[in-house]
């Protein structure tokens, strides 16, 4: 099996391998995939050949599953894995005891992260490691167990003793789950908002204001009130060429997000958002912004 390689990913560069070397499947995050898509070199390569997409490292949404398919004509689904299970845990891939009720569903569950790989156990707890109900509406934390999960951090015992429970990991992952046990991860513990006493998902609000056409790329992260100890904070990049305001986006959210967890405030941005070295958007530097000079973080 040939692997081809990039050390720097370029979208119109990828592009061209895959058409060079006739790639048939790719591993993604989801802003890279993003940039792909809005490559102005996109149709002028021949990608044909591509069999697979997967898609990991981050939440992906249904609307850009969608997109992939409808570009590359092929199959394309989530993943999800930490770097202390080797990396990857569970897949969206299609099961057979599950029927879609729709193409919505079919998107919504390719879009999810999916359920365990073979030897691969996990559950959503709560606080004293029970499982939550199977009901896709009780948040609770993914544990992991099997043999792809780390025996332990490196002579570090205190750390490796704080994330172990019996054998199960911790992932600091909050999901939901059903009774297929597929899992729909809401929030990472520390991105999750609470506003008044009301949990809200960063994920939830991010994937309503990507399924806008003109949106690019955002990130949502908790900013201060003094009514509501904290609210959502939109930071939102636009594609070349297209406007789009405050009071269009959020009548564009109405209905597809509950009132109380609209974003209070919204920041457009001409300058791409702030990633990692594999793409990945560094949200406390967009939350260190809005929290700078305060003693202490609100939690409402």
């Amino acid at each position: 099996m040939k692997q081809v390689m990039v050390r720097r990913f370029d979208p119109s560069h990828v592009l061209r391998l895959i058409a060079e070397e006739k790639c048939t499947g790719m591993s993604l995050v989801p802003t890279m995939a993003n940039a792909l898509l809005n490559c102005p070199d996109l149709g002028k390569f021949d990608t044909s050949t591509m069999r697979e997409i997967v898609l990991g490292g981050a939440a992906s949404s249904p609307e850009l599953v969608c997109r992939l398919e409808q570009a590359f004509h092929c199959v394309v689904g989530a993943g999800y894995g930490l770097t202390e299970t080797c990396p990857v845990a569970t897949g969206a891939r299609t099961k057979s005891t599950v029927v879609y009720t729709g193409e919505e569903d079919r998107l919504n569950h390719l879009a999810s992260t999916g359920w365990p790989l073979p030897g691969c156990e996990v559950r959503v707890v709560d606080l004293q490691m029970k499982d939550v109900p199977r009901d896709m509406q009780t948040v609770g934390e993914i544990v992991i167990r099997g043999d792809l999960v780390m025996d332990g951090y490196f002579k570090e015992p205190k750390a490796t003793e704080a994330v172990m429970t019996d054998g199960w990991f911790h992932t600091g992952d909050m999901a939901v789950w059903d009774e297929e046990t597929y899992l729909q991860i809401v929030d990472r513990k520390k991105d999750i908002i609470i506003s008044g006493g009301e949990n809200i998902s960063s994920i939830e609000v991010e994937r309503a204001i990507f399924a806008h056409t003109a949106v690019l790329e955002c990130a949502v992260v908790s900013s201060p009130d003094p009514q509501w100890g904290e609210v959502p904070a939109a930071f939102v990049v636009l594609k070349p060429g297209q406007q789009l305001n405050e009071q269009q986006l959020c009548e564009f959210l109405q209905g597809r997000i509950a009132r109380f967890k609209m974003p209070r405030r919204i920041q457009f941005s001409e300058m791409p958002l702030p990633k990692t070295g594999t793409g990945k958007i560094i949200k406390r530097e967009l939350r260190e912004g809005l929290w700078s000079g305060r003693e202490r973080r609100i939690q409402g």
